[in-house]
């Protein structure tokens, strides 16, 4: 049998099969934190009622700081939570 394929074709599918499973939820994972910023910061930055086809400089101010604070708090609770398992404490 040849390096390249032969027995060892079934075992690199599945692996194969395992990195794209856990690429695809890694992406939705991501879709999923984007999605969440962009609601969050949204509600609380633009008003409802839109004046300018532009964000104003207040509105882009405050998006840029909420979407600073919203990756913050993820990284520190991510930090917390990596700790917390490393230390055997239940999350």
């Amino acid at each position: 049998m040849s390096f390249m394929g032969g027995w060892n074709n079934a075992a690199n599918q599945s692996v194969n099969m395992q990195n794209m499973a856990m690429a695809e939820q890694e992406l939705e994972m991501v879709s999923d934190l984007f999605n969440r910023i962009v609601s969050s910061c949204h509600e609380k930055c633009i008003p409802k009622t839109y004046i300018e086809g532009d964000l104003n400089k207040g509105e882009a101010v405050c998006i840029d700081r909420c979407v600073g604070k919203f990756f913050e708090v993820n990284k520190s609770v991510g930090t917390k939570l990596q700790q917390m398992s490393g230390a055997g404490l239940p999350m």
